[in-house]
């Protein structure tokens, strides 16, 4: 597809690498042909502009490589193949997304990502330059800090392949439109971007700058928000469209990652059980449809509970050890330790059935009474089965105070209501470009200590 008389400017050493990301893009089929990139005089700040070579290299292990104790190869056929393999059934509750992340070199949230939008033939439908998708969803994958135990681009891909699930239950899926599946698969992979691996409260007793900017309200979901909508403008996927479209889904994407703060869990489960005692939600309804893309955006974030065993205990054990690395930065600040961050305190099996109990269950049962499909029933059944796994557990370990049998009560397993009511983004459409950058930083810290990301964004 190209001559290297024409890409002079890349040295020789780097040739590889730019081949190896058209040999991906070629893998899935998604090079159309030698016209892909024209034949022409390309100056070489542009073209390296446009496929973001020094964030791709930065970023992926695809050309970096692994650890010495996972050695993989991008051009190994048989890797690819078995990737092929998992994204034949990508529908399946079953997936597991440790293993594909392994056989995508660390890339699975691009490559799924990618192959769900191509998939609905929303890039054609769309009109979606594919170079600037793959430069987005790049983006996206690197904005994520690979240092957290849970809150990384694997839990994004997790949520993504969760949400294509919901996705195809038979009651969304002869109503959504393009509209809302293009939206609820952005929303799913953009929902915790730069996240730094500590929760709000944090952020507001340390005085973070992302607390004062967001006025403690919904502080985290804000900023996923914010720095998705400045990837989108900084890639321009969707400059082709009327400018009206394009700020009308930045307000949606908005409206979606925003429900998936959990202080507000209460809020949004009441109206959905509402809506069902009354029997009148109508899909045919834009708005109607937009909060069921809600919902389901709030299941498919917490749903690792629901998983089976063995991919749930995994995800358990990483949302464990991000908490715990929290409450010992408290410890070493002294500062006051956060609810379900104090190690000596809880247990992984306490916190996870306290979890289960007071925020899975509740809002997974209303789900299976919207969706009554098998899919549903799976999700019920494997939650029951894991509680039950983790309360064998904790009656195996022997807790050094009587107040650890007790499983973590409501208050603790969900974050203090914020006292500032946080705006909805449909009644903050007219966001100013220049806030909308602000807020993005790509530049946080991957540092374990107390995060404070780059003023500068």
């Amino acid at each position: 597809y190209l001559k290297s008389s024409q890409i002079p400017y890349i040295k020789q050493t780097k040739r590889h690498d730019f081949l190896v990301i058209l040999f991906n893009l070629n893998s899935q089929g998604l090079i159309p042909g030698p016209g892909f990139i024209s034949a022409g005089p390309v100056s070489g700040r542009r073209l390296r502009r446009l496929l973001s070579f020094q964030r791709y290299l930065h970023s992926s292990r695809l050309l970096w490589g692994t650890t010495h104790l996972n050695p993989l190869h991008i051009l190994d056929e048989d890797y690819i193949g078995q990737a092929k393999c998992m994204l034949e059934r990508v529908g399946s509750w079953n997936f597991d997304i440790f293993l594909f992340d392994r056989l995508t070199n660390g890339n699975s949230l691009v490559t799924m990502t990618f192959h769900l939008l191509n998939q609905y033939g929303l890039l054609e439908l769309f009109q979606l330059d594919m170079v600037k998708l793959w430069r987005f969803l790049v983006m996206v994958q690197e904005d994520y800090h690979s240092l957290n135990p849970y809150h990384n681009a694997v839990h994004a891909a997790d949520v993504t392949q969760a949400m294509y699930c919901y996705l195809r239950e038979p009651k969304l899926a002869k109503s959504l439109t393009s509209c809302d599946i293009l939206l609820g698969l952005l929303a799913a992979a953009t929902h915790d971007l730069d996240h730094p691996g500590v929760n709000q409260p944090f952020l507001i007793k340390t005085n973070h700058y992302l607390a004062k900017l967001y006025r403690n309200s919904s502080v985290l979901e804000n900023h996923h928000w914010r720095s998705a909508v400045g990837l989108l403008r900084e890639t321009g996927l969707f400059s082709h469209l009327p400018a009206e479209e394009g700020l009308k889904i930045e307000r949606q994407l908005g409206s979606l990652i925003l429900a998936t703060d959990i202080s507000r869990q209460n809020e949004y489960l009441g109206k959905f059980r509402t809506h069902l005692n009354q029997e009148d939600l109508c899909l045919s309804n834009a708005s109607h449809r937009h909060f069921i893309l809600q919902m389901a955006l709030k299941c498919a974030d917490i749903c690792n509970p629901c998983r089976p065993w063995e991919l749930s205990k995994q995800w358990s054990e990483k949302v464990t050890q991000e908490f715990f690395h929290q409450g010992d930065i408290e410890k070493k600040h002294k500062l006051e330790v956060s609810p379900l961050c104090d190690s000596q305190r809880n247990s992984m099996g306490n916190i996870q059935i306290g979890f289960m109990t007071y925020v899975v269950e509740p809002l997974f049962s209303e789900w299976g009474r919207f969706s009554d499909t098998r899919l549903s029933q799976t999700m019920l059944g494997h939650l029951g089965l894991n509680k039950a796994s983790w309360g064998g557990l904790v009656q195996q370990e022997r807790p050094s105070s009587p107040d650890e049998l007790e499983p973590s009560s409501p208050a603790s397993v969900t974050m203090p209501t914020p006292a500032i009511t946080k705006s909805e983004p449909e009644s903050a459409s007219a966001v100013e470009p220049t806030a909308v950058t602000t807020a993005t930083a790509t530049g946080g810290t991957n540092s374990k200590e107390i995060p404070q990301g780059s003023k500068e964004s």
